[in-house]
């Protein structure tokens, strides 16, 4: 699925035409659409909606929601992002994390990235960031076995900062070493290109 005007503005841009649009313009074709797929989407336990995504973070979200595990009855994704760009729709749980240190105001920090250790230690050294991570893995080791227990095949969970290239970055790796096996989350960095064309990557 995908927003209204998303969808318009991908046939503009493809220049391709919609199956339905014979009679009247993309607009109505996208709504008979809606309309004639209604039953199929009542019926389906997993709706993916793509208006945020790029082709590469499509690919992703589909193996997060769709890899079986031979290991565990629930999948597990963590998915770091900006808030300035929205929230991941997909995500079943989001933490803010915007109270965190933030290394974008530490000149040597800034253009690195989350993955970076410089980074990682500068936002995990903090007793706040320890006291909140702590009870955060707590939270998500007595969640996710009651999640499986109902039955729940699916997990995502949004880790969010400002810009999503630093805290949540942090956090979300973080929490992907932190969950016992057999949980094997997947996670991705929506948002850790997205802020700065100066980006670098960790030696």
């Amino acid at each position: 699925d995908a927003a209204d005007d998303v969808l318009l503005f991908r046939f503009s841009e493809t220049r391709r035409k919609h199956p339905l649009a014979a009679k009247g313009g993309a607009k109505e074709a996208i709504r008979r659409e809606r309309e004639m797929l209604s039953p199929l989407r009542e019926m389906a336990d997993t709706v993916l909606n793509t208006s945020q995504y790029t082709v590469h973070q499509l690919r992703d979200a589909i193996v997060r929601r769709f890899r079986v595990s031979e290991v565990s009855g629930l999948h597990v994704g963590i998915v770091s992002f900006g808030y300035k760009y929205g929230i991941p729709l997909e995500a079943d749980m989001v933490v803010d994390v915007r109270f965190l240190p933030n290394p974008n105001f530490i000149p040597d920090l800034k253009h690195l990235t989350g993955l970076d250790p410089k980074v990682r230690d500068y936002v995990m050294k903090y007793r706040s960031t320890k006291a909140f991570f702590g009870k955060l893995t707590s939270f998500l080791k007595f969640l996710l076995p009651l999640y499986t227990k109902e039955g729940k095949s699916y997990f995502t969970l949004g880790v969010g900062c400002t810009g999503g290239r630093h805290r949540s970055v942090v956090v979300a790796e973080a929490v992907k070493h932190s969950l016992p096996k057999p949980v094997a989350p997947v996670v991705v960095h929506r948002d850790i290109s997205r802020s700065s064309p100066h980006v670098r990557s960790p030696q």
